[in-house]
């Protein structure tokens, strides 16, 4: 079968040349043949020089580069390259840890498998497609990780249908690939936890999060804590173990406040250091003047494309402004941003801001991102999408 060749305008090499693994649309000179969403292309500078191969797709980003060496995309690629997933995260020790069976297997780009996202629930595997041409190769996919993991898996459960891109225009239903559920409980340093990976966000838990939530232990003891944006109320059950006097967790959505209680009883049996609120996060920091030593900002990304991006800054300016000003003197605040779009830079310049506004002498304790099963391609920064600040507020 042909393979349709895209070549660029000259100069607009240069990316790819440093192994950038995207292909922006106004980057290409000309189309030889026909082209589909998912397909297949090869990648030329203006000199007929060969750069890559990857999978075409409608919109900005015009092809994502599985490869820079001209080799097919068939199953020994795939084969190839899911085993290379895999074994990083056991010589991570991740298979191996009875007390973390929790974790991501395929973090897109940062394992040279662009718009493929797969994460590990004690056995369970929920894959999430963010591109038509990983979608077209679901199948060999879902094989290949059912081959490599063999007796470590009891499902694999496709969650795409809100992930591929709307322009695709493809209707595709949520289910199992293989298996069947049986466990959706998951251990994470020796917490428990349940994981709703129909229902809920993402795949069911923000896996990202693991080593930041257990550093909220380090600074929970004897506090009064308010876990905002709680979502299933991870932070709150590490923040519970640290000994808090006091957990409130806050998210607006009900069916997440009632798994964050399922999660706490999970782990500490009917407890009345912890209450839940399915509020508006905004809503309930407006009158919380002195009550928390501790205080989590966790909202979901408040920019997922550059043209809200001036927008999504002063959402992060006002929730961290409201935070600051109501902490108690002496607090510490954690604070996140999960925007792609939203640089290093960007985010804390907008906590500088809110913290300037609020006129509190403020000082950085950490600066956080994202764990090791996430790892951040070299040559692809906008892997590095977590960013976070943990702030001594006096």
């Amino acid at each position: 079968m042909d393979i349709t060749k895209i070549v660029l305008k000259s100069g607009k090499d240069q990316s790819l040349l440093r192994f950038h693994p995207w292909v922006f649309s106004g980057a290409i000179k000309k189309i030889y043949g026909k082209v589909a969403d998912g397909d297949i292309v090869k990648v030329y500078d203006n000199k007929d020089n060969f750069l890559g191969i990857g999978h075409y797709q409608i919109g900005s980003i015009a092809v994502r580069i599985l490869s820079f060496n001209d080799e097919e995309i068939n199953q020994e690629f795939w084969q190839k390259s899911i085993a290379k997933a895999i074994e990083l995260r056991k010589n991570l020790g991740f298979f191996d840890n009875a007390n973390n069976n929790v974790f991501r297997l395929i973090h897109a780009e940062g394992d040279m498998l662009p718009g493929l996202i797969v994460d590990y629930y004690n056995g369970n595997v929920v894959m999430q497609l963010h591109s038509v041409g990983m979608y077209k190769s679901i199948n060999i996919i879902t094989d290949t990780i059912k081959n490599l993991l063999d007796d470590k898996i009891t499902s694999i459960y496709n969650k795409s249908n809100k992930t591929l891109p709307h322009k695709a225009k493809i209707d595709i239903e949520n289910g199992y690939l293989y298996g069947k559920l049986k466990n959706n409980v998951v251990t994470e340093y020796g917490y428990k936890f349940k994981i709703d990976w129909v229902d809920g966000q993402k795949t069911g838990f923000f896996i990202d999060q693991r080593e930041n939530r257990k550093l909220i232990e380090q600074y929970s003891k004897n506090k009064n804590v308010l876990n905002v944006f709680g979502y299933t109320g991870g932070f709150s059950v590490y923040a519970l173990g640290g000994g808090a006097n006091l957990v409130h967790s806050v998210d607006s959505s009900a069916s997440a406040i009632d798994i964050t209680n399922q999660n706490v009883e999970l782990n500490f049996g009917k407890t009345d250091k912890h209450q839940a609120f399915a509020v508006d996060a905004f809503e309930f920091l407006k009158d919380i003047n002195n009550k928390y030593d501790v205080i989590i900002l966790d909202p979901p990304a408040f920019a997922k494309h550059h043209n809200v991006l001036h927008k999504a800054l002063q959402g992060y300016k006002k929730i961290n402004t409201r935070a600051f000003e109501q902490i108690k003197s002496g607090g510490i605040l954690f604070t996140f941003s999960c925007s792609q779009v939203v640089s290093k830079d960007n985010f804390r310049n907008a906590v500088f801001t809110a913290a300037a506004i609020s006129k509190r002498k403020v000082r950085i304790l950490h600066q956080l991102h994202q764990p090791v099963d996430h790892p951040v391609n070299i040559y692809h920064p906008e892997s590095e999408y977590l960013k976070g600040l943990v702030l001594y507020v006096e």
